[in-house]
């Protein structure tokens, strides 16, 4: 049987600490064999998020105690910055973090303009979106009129924290205090970049605001449509991203803003599933669809899973986007996989129900 894949043993292991104890060991005094022992000892019982901190903790003891001497080290231990020339996928490596971490510990309070020169030149080696957010926090004027800065920075992954780092439901990340408003200024400058690392972010972070404000996310995507400041078919791509989980409840607004008609006359034909499936089979599903007029259509379909519980959990899941022709049925069939062995997930014997929207 193959071993489980280990996120935090592929980001954290004796390779990338002994690459980092190599460019920790360019500041003065920095011992790296040391480093690199105290560390790889503390991190068999401590999970992803945890052995960051444990990182942040074996380096600190190697540090200066004073927060601005201590910045100037974590720069000179810097990796090369990120590549300036691509506009995608270029997180990172977690092992970056450190900075981030300790200029929360020991810059939140007293040195906040020293640590946020710090995440901004961090933040071009790894993402600093979990650790602009006790800033955003503890110091919400100052930090925004930062961020505004940061919003024409000339290297896309400063602007990308902007956006990133303000989102309300940053996966992983704390809590933010600042209400969603107060970030649609800097997204409405941002939802023009270039770079699909940006603009990726900027409709994220609208995703989030549609779970409290459905409404105001429509106006301000049919307001940049208007202003035609990004390219139109970029912008599509975003609005389709913007309005993702919109789109999986069948809401009306995001429906037409994609041209869809959520009042069009569509006959379902026909609609079946397997009766019954084990573990790690397929579920054939068959539908047929028709309409008296060109119709476009975008069609999931919906499994009901059972909980431990007994209860059931609805599930959406792509299927088709295409344009029904006048008096032509479409006739759709698929194959859905229940998975035994998923890691997201556990599959529970009872009666599942589907359904197509």
């Amino acid at each position: 049987m193959a071993e489980k894949f280990s996120l935090k043993d592929h980001l954290f292991n004796a390779d990338t600490i002994a690459q980092l104890a190599a460019e920790y060991a360019r500041v003065d005094g920095f011992d790296p064999a040391r480093f690199q022992a105290e560390t790889l000892a503390g991190f068999a019982d401590r999970e992803l998020m945890q052995r960051l901190e444990w990182i942040a903790d074996c380096a600190e003891t190697q540090l200066a105690p004073d927060f601005p001497t201590m910045a100037q080290q974590l720069r000179r231990a810097m990796p090369a910055k990120l590549d300036p020339t691509k506009t995608d996928d270029d997180f990172g490596q977690f092992i970056h973090a450190v900075p981030g971490i300790l200029a929360v510990r020991h810059g939140l309070e007293d040195h906040r303009d020293i640590a946020l020169d710090l995440i901004e030149e961090a933040t071009q080696c790894f993402s600093m979106e979990f650790y602009i957010r006790p800033f955003l926090n503890r110091w919400s004027d100052a930090t925004l009129q930062r961020l505004k800065t940061w919003a024409t920075h000339p290297n896309y992954h400063v602007r990308r924290l902007v956006s990133e780092g303000t989102r309300p439901r940053l996966p992983w990340a704390a809590n933010i205090l600042l209400h969603y408003k107060d970030a649609i200024p800097l997204l409405d400058q941002l939802h023009a970049d270039p770079t699909r690392y940006v603009t990726r972010s900027v409709a994220n972070h609208l995703n989030d605001i549609t779970k409290k404000d459905a409404d105001a996310v429509l106006a301000l995507l049919q307001h940049w449509k208007s202003e035609k400041r990004q390219d139109a078919k970029e912008l599509t791509w975003m609005t389709k991203h913007a309005l993702r989980s919109l789109i999986k409840q069948g809401h009306a607004g995001a429906m037409k803003i994609l041209g869809y008609h959520p009042d069009a006359k569509i006959s379902v034909e026909k609609f079946v599933c397997s009766k019954s499936v084990k573990r790690g089979a397929a579920a054939d599903i068959t539908l047929s669809l028709s309409a008296t007029k060109a119709t476009p259509v975008l069609i999931d379909y919906v499994i009901h899973f059972v909980k431990a519980n007994g209860s059931t959990a609805p599930k959406v899941f792509k299927w088709k986007q295409t344009i029904l022709q006048p008096y032509a049925p479409l006739d759709l069939t698929k194959s859905h996989r229940f998975k035994a062995d998923a890691t997201t997930f556990t599959l529970h014997p009872g009666r599942h129900a589907s359904s197509c929207k």
